[in-house]
């Protein structure tokens, strides 16, 4: 039998601490990925405590009166998400209520973690039963007549760091913070694993050298940090890209080399093989299920030719 859990404040903290730091060490694929079954075997002074909980997206241990973690399942190409978290107009992230009782138990220990200032760890869905760990985060925020809580991602973003966010430069700073900290990681980790960490247009494989491109840039309405929406991209061709260098036709996927680039006889290597070579070459695609949006890559062909 395991021993009975002695739950106060300090206890709580210790055992928060020692979740993340077990997590840190916790064995990752090349992606930064955990398994979910590795999440199962967290031991806090003799007590099994599994950091997810297998069913809920909300785990608050036995014993417990906080939430510890909560988590965003994976959802394939093609479906709706049964939450869909967003981000506020203050630039802050937001998570979802379960269900729509406010009272429903695990809302109570998110809550419970927030009245007390607990950090959490937050569980993104990278791929079936994989997921990409960020921590520590923080609730600084309940609205139940939304069922939802307001993130923070980072203590620059905790009130007392940021006093009232009430003006759009605020409001900028913060939605760039919430994406550097939970929505860029897993963009990045989600297209690098698509593309087998090879560049799209190359095929280079050094993994330092591989970025994850936009194909719509972030900074528009319509540019989702989702795998149809990137590009795996050395250095070299993710600036080219980025700069209309190179266009990607969006009903073939063919390479276009801008015209001044593909006539300049300056005969330097990097720009013979590295650049005009490219040109009438085809993109290399991941499996059909991450191909890139035709109509994402439409609205880049389109802004690069400047109509």
């Amino acid at each position: 039998m395991a021993p009975a859990v002695r739950i106060d404040p300090d206890y709580d903290r210790e055992m928060r601490d020692a979740a993340m730091d077990w997590l840190t060490d916790l064995p990752k694929t090349e992606d930064g990925w955990v398994k979910q079954r590795q999440l199962e075997d967290f031991e806090f002074n003799g007590v099994r405590l599994p950091l997810m909980d297998r069913q809920a997206g909300i785990r608050k241990p036995a014993g417990f009166d906080t939430a510890l973690s909560m988590r965003t399942v994976y959802t394939p190409a093609g479906k709706k998400p049964p939450y869909k978290d967003a981000l506020g107009d203050d630039g802050l992230q937001r998570y979802n209520y379960r269900g729509e009782d406010p009272e429903h138990p695990d809302n109570v220990g998110l809550r419970n973690a927030y009245k007390r200032e607990l950090p959490l760890i937050w569980f993104l869905g990278a791929a079936d039963a994989f997921y990409l760990p960020r921590y520590p985060i923080w609730i600084i925020g309940d609205e139940p007549e939304k069922l939802q809580f307001v993130i923070a991602a980072s203590e620059e973003q905790k009130p007392e760091n940021t006093g009232p966010i009430t003006t759009p430069t605020q409001r900028r700073t913060q939605e760039r913070v919430t994406k550097l900290r939970l929505h860029q990681p897993l963009f990045r980790t989600r297209v690098l694993h698509a593309y087998k960490h090879r560049c799209a247009m190359c095929g280079l494989g050094y993994k330092s050298l591989i970025e994850a491109a936009h194909i719509i840039p972030d900074s528009e309405p319509d540019g989702h940090p989702e795998v149809w929406n990137g590009l795996a991209l050395c250095k070299l061709h993710h600036g080219a890209y980025d700069s209309g260098i190179i266009r990607i036709h969006p009903e073939n996927f063919v390479l276009e080399v801008r015209e001044d680039v593909r006539i300049d006889r300056s005969a330097e290597p990097m720009l013979v093989h590295g650049l005009q070579g490219l040109h009438g070459k085809r993109l290399r695609l991941p499996h059909p299920s991450h191909h890139p949006d035709k109509n994402a890559l439409l609205w880049r062909y389109n802004k690069v030719r400047g109509t």
